[in-house]
């Protein structure tokens, strides 16, 4: 979204914004992707395909013929015939420091392996995850206590402005090639690695939590039972929950629900 509004803001002719379908969130109600909201906002042509490799979304977007693609986090693996349809390809821009977390959770899996630093890539497309070569990249150091949330927050403002810059200058711009070898992979986060106990650790129950935001969430057992740990810190070799929630309520002090136990 703020890379949308990024271009739009530099004079950029947006031809059409694709992104993914509405979809039923929490109670069953069906929201709009906070892009379409923003591209609605902005006056722009909006296309939602189910997926963007079926015939009818790759005739769309050819019938356009566009000069470029840009790719921010779309959620799907664009294929080469779609790749192929712009006439200066199609640029992507990616919240890691490639070939490092390559894949859907670069900024989660930057902070569960303690990474210091992460930052922003604008690279061009090739059909292999994340591989293309690099065009542009800005670093950023990670701090400390910075959630997931925070993080892609600051990233995608990053990356919005970074990506305005390279099309400034995207005719004059050397490529380079990735380093292949040193590619790592940030694969999907499933519920299951938010199920988490004691035993792991101050510093793995920190990460985690930290990177689980806002989704899949961590939870603990506690004398209350499992109870969601929103945010917290180590003291000295522990890790001690600052906000937590139980469930059907709201977030509140862990001294508050849990006492001093």
């Amino acid at each position: 979204m703020p890379s949308l509004r990024a271009l739009h803001a530099a004079g950029h002719d947006i031809a059409l914004v694709v992104t993914q379908p509405d979809r039923a969130g929490n109670r069953r109600k069906v929201t709009p992707p906070p892009v379409k909201v923003a591209a609605v906002e902005l006056g722009l042509d909006v296309y939602q395909p189910e997926r963007i490799r079926d015939p009818e979304a790759v005739e769309k977007v050819r019938s356009l013929a566009p000069d470029l693609l840009v790719v921010v986090a779309y959620g799907q693996i664009i294929p080469r015939s779609v790749l192929a349809i712009p006439r200066r390809g199609a640029i992507n821009v990616h919240a890691s420091l490639l070939p490092r977390h390559r894949g859907a959770a670069p900024i989660a899996r930057a902070i569960l392996a303690g990474d210091r630093e992460t930052g922003v890539t604008i690279m061009r497309m090739d059909e292999q995850l994340d591989h293309g070569p690099v065009l542009a990249t800005r670093a950023t150091p990670i701090d400390e206590r910075e959630d997931a949330v925070a993080l892609t927050s600051r990233l995608a403002g990053m990356g919005a402005e970074l990506l305005v810059e390279t099309l400034e200058r995207l005719d004059d711009i050397e490529e380079v090639e990735q380093e292949h070898e040193k590619a790592t992979v940030a694969p999907r986060l499933s519920r299951e690695e938010g199920e988490l106990d004691w035993d792991l650790g101050a510093r793995e129950i920190d990460r985690r939590v930290r990177a689980f935001q806002p989704w899949p969430g961590v939870t603990l057992p506690t004398k209350r039972g499992r109870v969601k740990v929103l945010s917290g810190h180590i003291e000295d070799d522990r890790y001690v929950p600052d906000v937590v929630q139980l469930p059907g309520k709201k977030p509140a002090p862990a001294k508050q629900v849990l006492g001093d136990a």
